[in-house]
């Protein structure tokens, strides 16, 4: 899927490459690459680059800061809980991850599943499920799912971002317009509203400003004006929750833990893991197109979930690989997981020093912010032209799991998604295979014998894969030889696999062929299919074994065969 068009404001470059395209030395624990100790060994962890991780990590905690808490807000918990997450997730994948540059904390795609779960479970019952989707995440990265995760269609991925996107917009529209239950828009409200917009998407146009993080401004901007104000209409952090606290909270497991509560949240849990999972990969596919580097996806994953284990332990909730915020790590200069942890500890002395601070910030000023991911994560130029462009069965798939998303949940729209796509696949599979009955001439010194074949002699040649889609086909074997042919020779040199429906299906139609005094053979089978039909003792009666004897050594057989018949 390309990242681009789903994130259209990552503005795709090659800068820091020199020095980050050395070749990686393997550091291994089963098979998994640690990046931090690779990146030790690779002697990036100097003087040399300590500077500019220290300014990358700064600037990404800075960035992260109002993220964090709008975030937090927009899935039913308090800001300084997304705070908490992304200073100990944050910490967490850049020591144990599998990509060097990347950012993790709270991320949008969250937001509504974590909202649901919340408001059915509560706050507990979001961090139980966390944990669990920590524990599955780890055993994906041990079981080699990293790769499988890349296989997911573009069209389900690209339905339920739009979803999540659609979502997280409406989800903030209350706090935009300043809706009570005695206005359905409050003035003041929606006007500093409007002005965070406007600064948010100006910034960029603004000499010596385009580089300042835009979030970053609007809140400090935001939270001044609010303070000044006389008047306390407008709602803030302060008004609604009560402030923030400047300490890190103590260790501790979430309460209620049950056998029966974890079995009820297994849902959640696995569905926070899959999307935390598709979202760090995704955001660490980035950064290496950035860099050319490459990232180590299941030791991405053993990373995320010790992230997410480690998080509710810090009343923290869900976190992953955060795209736009590890982008911006590669561009302010981070190098190494340097900067991943200086942007952790940048977080932590802001939460220390500035918390007090935080209670002017206008909700209506974080709703704007969302505004804008929300409109990055809709993706809607990429959505109008798959709906243009794609095929209708996947532009079918596209709408589904778009429309599943917001009116059904995040968990049965990825689900139908991807069995919806595997159906369509499963036939478009079938449709390409060709079973045909032909005369085969070859350039060959035996060419008189091939183009010779004796009419009592059946040739079939396949393509494409024989799998449980295509028992009819196979069946069409036996329908269409006439009474006149004895012996059928079935090429397999276009099968590139072979599954256990369709050896079931073979042994069928042998059977049949023997029941009548007709002869079957196999005939140019690759490797990996000669070893599944031998694997499976389906055995022809003439070649014996010997499915990989190409046709001109098969019709030698043949002609041995009949030549011995006509003896006895």
């Amino acid at each position: 899927m390309g990242h681009k068009k789903i994130f259209p404001s990552l503005k795709m470059k090659n800068d820091f490459i020199g020095h980050d395209r050395k070749i990686y030395a393997v550091i291994s624990v089963g098979n998994r690459m640690i990046v931090a100790l690779e990146a030790f060994k690779l002697g990036l962890f100097t003087r040399k680059n300590f500077l500019k991780n220290a300014i990358g990590g700064v600037v990404v905690g800075v960035i992260s800061l109002p993220l964090s808490m709008a975030f937090a807000i927009a899935s039913g918990v308090t800001p300084e809980i997304g705070i908490y997450t992304a200073i100990v997730a944050g910490l967490c994948v850049s020591i144990f991850g599998g990509s060097r540059y990347q950012i993790a904390g709270p991320t949008g795609a969250f937001v509504p599943l974590l909202y649901s779960v919340v408001g059915e479970f509560g706050l507990d019952g979001l961090q139980l499920a966390t944990i669990l989707a920590g524990i599955i995440l780890i055993f994906m990265g041990i079981a080699k799912f990293g790769r499988l995760l890349k296989y997911i269609p573009t069209q389900v991925v690209v339905g339920f971002t739009s979803g999540i996107g659609t979502l997280l917009f409406m989800g903030q529209l209350q706090n935009f317009l300043g809706s009570t239950d005695r206005v359905l828009i409050h003035g003041p409200t929606l006007a500093m509203g409007i002005g965070c917009l406007f600064l948010l998407i100006g910034m960029r146009f603004i000499p010596y400003m385009k580089h300042v993080p835009a979030p970053l401004c609007v809140l400090v901007v935001s939270a001044i004006v609010s303070a000044s104000m006389s008047s306390h209409s407008i709602e803030t952090v302060g008004s609604t929750f009560g402030g923030i606290s400047n300490t890190l909270p103590m260790p501790a497991l979430p309460g209620g833990i049950t056998a029966g509560r974890c079995l009820a949240l297994l849902g959640p849990a696995f569905a926070i893991a899959i999307l935390g999972a598709i979202e760090s990969l995704l955001s660490a596919v980035v950064a290496d197109g950035m860099t050319g580097t490459k990232h180590h996806s299941n030791q991405e994953l053993i990373g995320q979930g010790i992230a997410n284990i480690l998080c509710p332990l810090f009343s923290g909730i869900a976190a992953t690989g955060a795209i736009a915020r590890t982008a911006a790590n590669v561009r302010a200069g981070g190098t190494t997981p340097m900067s991943g942890i200086f942007a952790s500890i940048s977080l932590l002395l802001i939460l220390l020093l500035c918390a007090p601070l935080a209670k002017f910030i206008p909700l209506v000023a974080l709703a704007a912010i969302l505004f804008v991911i929300s409109y990055h994560m809709l993706g809607l130029s990429y959505f109008l032209h798959l709906l243009r462009h794609a095929p209708r069965t996947d532009v079918g798939i596209l709408l589904t799991t778009y429309f599943l998303t917001i009116f059904c949940g995040l968990v049965i729209a990825v689900n139908v998604g991807i069995v919806l796509s595997s159906l369509f696949l499963m036939q478009r599979l079938a449709s390409s295979i060709h079973i045909e009955c032909n005369k085969p001439i070859e350039s060959s010194e035996d060419l008189e014998l091939l183009s010779n074949i004796p009419n009592n002699v059946a040739v079939y040649s396949v393509s494409g894969p024989l799998f449980f889609a295509m028992a009819e086909k196979l069946e069409l074997i036996t329908a269409q030889v006439g009474s006149k042919v004895q012996i059928v020779i079935l090429r397999l040199h276009g099968v590139p696999f072979i599954d256990t429906t369709a050896l079931t299906n073979l042994r069928q139609v042998i059977r049949k062929f023997q029941t009548s005094g007709r002869i079957f053979a196999f005939c140019e089978a690759s490797e990996k299919v000669a070893h599944k039909l031998d694997r499976a003792e389906l055995k022809d009666s003439l070649t014996i074994g010997n499915s990989k004897r190409t046709l001109l050594e098969t019709l030698y057989a043949v002609r041995e065969y009949m030549q011995n018949q006509g003896k006895s």
